[in-house]
């Protein structure tokens, strides 16, 4: 196998060896025993102008086929959200022709009759964030003009995704952070969604390491006052919420939340730290997922739920483990980062032609810290092909003076 010069912490370098890969098994049933969706990452055109600032041109052909290759893997797509870098990189007409292309690819999956899809519906294989990013918050109007316009903003979106069939997921606003006096404020802005949407919603609420502007959201910095805001919200409109997304690295509050939401709301877990005790519960309940991690690790996420749906959990907590080290690397401070490492590995792994991310977020991490995701990624045998891998790393290294 291929051997790498990669760079130490202390300064020098040190050889490592790739291990061959991993066979990964694709499901031949829907998985049932948990339900889980993949956030997917967005993949620039090479030679767009790849800047802070500039517009997002995606790689449509690229972009679409990951989606199509975590559909193989039986998992859902959780579209248009952080990882597709929503609010750092990806504008809101970008955004529009994912959702709408995404739920195409979508119906198009469905009508094949993939056995690992089998009986599903497009709501069930992708589900898309809604939020306010549209907005020009520094021309945001305070009180309850913000509030309308933050209304606005969200209707506006989820006739989008809702037209384009996926399931819609709430985003968090910066908007209604910004505006918003109140827990008060929070509950009448999405207790007016959830009154209208025709169909049940995924909320998401986004902590504070993946979106500093997020401060304070339900009104509090408290967590625990926060909480009660957002647990008064989901019982009031319980027939209107699908589940609930918490990014907020968390396990103890997730498992607490989890066990006071009402019945038949899901808790999707948004924690790329504990991720496997939280999906393999308590033993009264467990965590469903909706997570960054599962793009990067999806071969062996779907591996994992394969063996829940066998009844082995002891083989699919293993799974989960053997990956929680990248999932910690990749989602290291500072936090909103991670996607560079999720188009990393998308890059060593062939899906995309070049490693560049929209407005610039390819610099997002030190050539340090994506060598130790490599190394990572290796050991939970998530490289399909190693000898690609090094050939790629080979290079980047070299570009970047490592060895050289």
């Amino acid at each position: 196998m291929a051997t790498l010069i990669l760079p130490a912490a202390d300064g020098g370098t040190h050889e490592y060896t790739l291990q061959p890969a991993t066979a990964w098994a694709k499901p031949v049933a829907p998985l049932t025993a948990r339900r889980a969706y993949a956030a997917a990452h967005v993949i620039p055109e090479t030679t767009a102008e790849n800047v802070p600032g500039a517009p997002a041109r995606l790689d449509w052909e690229a972009t679409l086929a990951y989606r199509h290759e975590l559909w193989s893997h039986g998992l859902g797509v959780a579209d248009a959200m952080d990882t597709a870098q929503r609010g750092m990189g990806l504008d809101w007409a970008a955004t529009q022709q994912l959702i709408k292309h995404t739920g195409v690819e979508a119906a198009a999956v469905i009508a094949s009759n993939n056995p690992a899809t089998a009986g599903k519906s497009v709501g069930d294989l992708v589900s898309c964030g809604a939020g306010t990013d549209q907005l020009d918050i520094v021309s945001l109007p305070s009180g309850r003009a913000g509030l309308d316009a933050v209304l606005e903003a969200y209707r506006e979106q989820i006739a989008v995704v809702t037209e384009s069939g996926p399931k819609v997921i709430l985003m968090a606003s910066r908007a209604l952070a910004k505006v918003a006096e109140s827990a008060e404020d929070y509950l009448h802005v999405y207790s007016t969604v959830l009154t209208e949407v025709d169909q049940p919603v995924i909320l998401h609420w986004l902590g504070t390491m993946f979106d500093p502007a997020l401060a304070g959201y339900w009104g509090s910095d408290d967590v625990a006052t926060a909480t009660e805001t957002f647990l008064d919200l989901v019982r009031e409109h319980a027939d209107k919420v699908d589940g609930v997304k918490v990014s907020l690295l968390d396990a103890t509050h997730e498992t607490a939340l989890r066990a006071a939401l009402p019945e038949g709301v899901r808790l999707y877990t948004g924690d790329d730290f504990n991720y496997p005790e939280l999906i393999d519960g308590d033993g009264t309940r467990h965590s469903d997922a909706l997570l960054g991690i599962f793009a990067a690790i999806y071969p062996a996420a779907s591996a994992a739920l394969q063996s829940y749906d066998a009844g082995d959990p002891t083989g699919a907590r293993a799974i989960l483990d053997s990956t929680r080290e990248l999932g910690k690397h990749i989602f290291s401070a500072p936090t909103f980062y991670y996607k560079t490492g999720i188009a990393f590995m998308s890059w060593l792994n062939g899906q995309q032609a070049g490693f560049q991310m929209v407005g610039g977020l390819h610099s997002g991490r030190s050539v340090l810290h994506l060598s130790r995701t490599l190394e990572l990624a290796d050991q939970a045998g998530l490289l399909r092909d190693p000898e690609l891998a090094a050939f790629r790393m080979a290079g980047f290294l070299r570009t970047n003076g490592v060895g050289a």
